[in-house]
């Protein structure tokens, strides 16, 4: 085993930069509106076996389905578009069955793609070659525990925050994401041509 404490945090506060996870906060907050409940542990557990599967099998099952990690960016990137312009806009283009929305909502699009997203997938395939596996999986496991924190006092957040701060924030963060989503198209669409 090579632990190394240097890597665990410079590949946690990469993650973290990525994942963004204080920033989705008006996201999350929107959600659980939508939906009545956000079940927090789920979401986290799953946004983390998602990113350690990718960080085992990434390259070999994108490349087992014919796609490249510029085209799963891509797509990637057009789904954050579409949140961010309903964060921004106030509209609403995702929909879903009443019934399944609060367990769908939890991995779909908090677990996939705002959390273990296609930023977060290329950016631990970038680092699986820098560091060693072991210190990338603790970074995970980390922002994992940090995630679920996010999650759980979320609520509180917003009562801290209130209804105006909210929406202030939810357009602010709205514009970030729709940049992220222009960068990540951007940069992706340059290596498929």
């Amino acid at each position: 085993m090579n632990f190394n404490i240097k890597e665990i945090f410079t590949a946690f506060m990469v993650l973290f930069a990525v994942i963004d996870i204080v920033g989705n906060i008006p996201i999350i907050i929107d959600l659980r509106k939508k939906v009545g409940q956000i079940q927090s542990a789920k979401a986290a557990i799953i946004a983390g076996f998602i990113m350690i599967l990718f960080l085992f099998l990434g390259k070999s099952l994108l490349a087992l389905i014919g796609i490249d990690v510029n085209s799963f960016a891509i797509a990637g990137a057009f789904i954050l578009f579409f949140i961010a312009l309903e964060m921004i806009l106030g509209i609403t283009l995702y929909k879903d069955d009443e019934e399944a929305s609060a367990i769908t909502a939890s991995v779909f699009p908090l677990a996939f793609p705002l959390i273990a997203g296609p930023g977060s997938l290329t950016t631990l395939l970038s680092l699986r070659a820098e560091f060693y596996i072991e210190n990338i999986i603790i970074a995970v496991l980390l922002n994992v525990a940090l995630i679920y924190l996010v999650l759980k006092t979320s609520s509180k957040i917003e009562r801290i925050i209130g209804p105006n701060g909210i929406l202030i924030i939810r357009k602010i963060f709205g514009v970030i994401l729709l940049a992220i989503a222009i960068k990540l198209f951007a940069a992706n669409i340059k290596e498929l041509f």
